[in-house]
């Protein structure tokens, strides 16, 4: 199917086609009998999603695509060359190899990678990718990862595992003990092929049931993209035994910004009314939950215990948004209806009874504009209104 689809004529097709209407374009005859309408369609289908992605292979030619699924789950570039600054050494060992744009990656930090996949046709569409893209310190095999370890039978200075997590009695899962492969009961096999290893999670992955399925953590990094957080890297090390760092990053488009604390060493925050700017963390911060360390670290109060806004009179550097504070309003109905009915705001809602769809309703407030607004509690349970411009 390889050959076939490179073809230089279905390939010109594929590039032609990319901004069309995929589902439009099933309904015309094929214009390859030959070929599977279906694989072509696929392919253009794959490269759509691959366009803002993986820009890479997006413009390399004769790339070949999986399916637009196994594109849409694949590691952005963006993440993939986060992950390769945490590795270095003379080889690395992935065990669950897939497209290869983490594996790609690892090529240029790491002298040998050995990409390991269960499904053959994947292992050969990722082969046939690192020869186009010039990534020839990368070999593959086709098969049961494990098996590839025991044959091979020597140290690699990582190990880097992306467990499946499908699975076919229970759908769709995130505990690791349900994934494939089964780190939980592997890892201790896996540590007598490497002293360090790191496993990419689901975001939805508690930290601390994570933690409760491993040992040796050494740190978790909370990768966000554009303050969407996408994956957790547990980062293993072999008999380590101290509390794990948490790395809360943000790689947005316009740079990357980092909070580190140390998980279960959680700081009280001392608590304050609205001052004069309001902090509101990214996402990878609101997944670490170490939100006491970052009062502690960015020497600021909190609105509330649980309402995880910060205030400060100087305006401070922070890993999230920054508000200066314009109007402090209790929730209240003559309040409300003279300051912020039928206006045009974009709202927030944090440790509130109210849920934003019913307080647009409720207020006739038109979503959007330069106005940011917060529905929260302050410190002494009194419901608040802050008004604020970004900053």
């Amino acid at each position: 199917m390889l050959s076939a689809l490179l073809q230089p004529e279905i390939q010109e097709y594929i590039h032609e086609h990319t901004h069309d209407d995929v589902k439009k374009l099933a309904l015309q005859k094929n214009p390859f009998p030959a070929l599977p309408w279906t694989e072509i369609l696929n392919q253009i289908a794959a490269r759509q999603k691959a366009k803002d992605k993986l820009p890479t292979w997006f413009g390399t030619e004769n790339i070949i695509y999986p399916s637009k699924v196994s594109v849409e789950q694949t590691s952005s570039e963006t993440a993939a060359q986060y992950k390769a600054n945490l590795v270095l050494g003379e080889s690395l060992i992935d065990l669950t190899g897939g497209f290869g744009i983490d594996d790609y990656y690892f090529s240029k930090v790491v002298n040998q990678v050995t990409h390991c996949e269960l499904n053959a046709d994947l292992s050969a569409i990722a082969s046939h990718n690192f020869t186009v893209l010039g990534a020839h310190n990368i070999q593959c095999f086709a098969g049961d990862s494990l098996e590839t370890l025991k044959a091979e039978n020597k140290q690699h200075d990582w190990i880097y595992i992306d467990p499946s997590r499908r699975n076919e009695a229970k759908g769709k899962v995130f505990m690791l003990a349900d994934c494939l492969p089964n780190v939980t009961e592997l890892l201790d096999v896996y540590f007598s092929y490497t002293e360090n290893i790191m496993i990419k999670t689901a975001p939805l992955l508690d930290i601390s049931a994570g933690l409760g399925e491993l040992h040796s953590v050494k740190a978790i990094h909370i990768v966000a993209v554009n303050n969407e957080v996408k994956e957790l890297l547990w980062i293993l090390q072999k008999e380590f035994t101290d509390a794990p760092a948490l790395i809360a990053v943000d790689l947005a488009k316009d740079g990357t910004t980092t909070f580190e604390a140390q998980y279960g060493n959680e700081d009280i925050a001392s608590l304050s009314l609205p001052l004069t700017y309001l902090y509101e963390p990214n996402s990878a911060v609101m997944k670490s939950g170490a939100f006491g360390a970052v009062a502690t670290h960015y020497k600021m109060a909190k609105l509330h215990a649980h309402s995880q806004l910060y205030t400060s009179d100087s305006l401070m550097d922070f890993a999230g948004r920054r508000f200066e504070i314009q109007q402090v309003l209790p929730y209240g109905k003559a309040e409300m209806k003279q300051y912020i009915e039928g206006k045009k705001m974009n709202i927030t809602v944090r440790n509130f009874p109210l849920k934003t769809e019913e307080l647009l309703k409720k207020w006739k407030i038109k979503d959007g504009g330069d106005v940011y607004t917060f529905f929260t509690t302050n410190k002494d349970g009194e419901k608040t209104v802050l008004v604020c411009r970004k900053v």
